[in-house]
């Protein structure tokens, strides 16, 4: 609503500048405020670059580690997740149906930290875990 009035105000001021005044003083007057919506455009573009935290979705999941941490934003099955975890048994085969996701559930795991954001199966979580 407020860029519609802006922009309304701008073109209102414009053309009243090439009517009263003349077509030289009006282009001059267009052609810097172009070049300012258009910095003002790149500023907000790149400020909501950063907002989104990299997420690439608006409004979706994020999923952060803190130093040291395993965080996964989906199902783990069948895998070995921390230092010196392994596998050692045959290939667990992934289950079907799974936990469907809630919007904007974040998955934050702290220092040292495991976190998933679905269900976890048949696998080695932790430090030394086997499978």
């Amino acid at each position: 609503m407020v860029t519609a009035v802006v922009t309304g105000a701008g073109t209102v001021g414009l053309v009243s500048l090439a009517v009263a005044g003349d077509l030289d003083t009006a282009g001059q007057a267009a052609s810097v405020t172009g070049a300012i919506v258009g910095l003002a455009a790149l500023l907000v573009s790149v400020l909501a670059l950063f907002r989104s935290d990299g997420g690439g979705s608006a409004g979706g999941r994020r999923v952060r580690a803190g130093r040291g941490g395993i965080a996964v934003g989906g199902d783990i099955t069948g895998s070995a997740l921390g230092k010196n975890s392994k596998v050692t048994g045959p290939p667990t085969t992934p289950r079907t149906t799974s936990t469907p996701a809630r919007e904007g559930d974040d998955v934050r795991a702290g220092r040292d930290g495991i976190a998933t954001g679905g269900d976890v199966t048949d696998s080695a979580l932790g430090e030394g875990s086997e499978r």
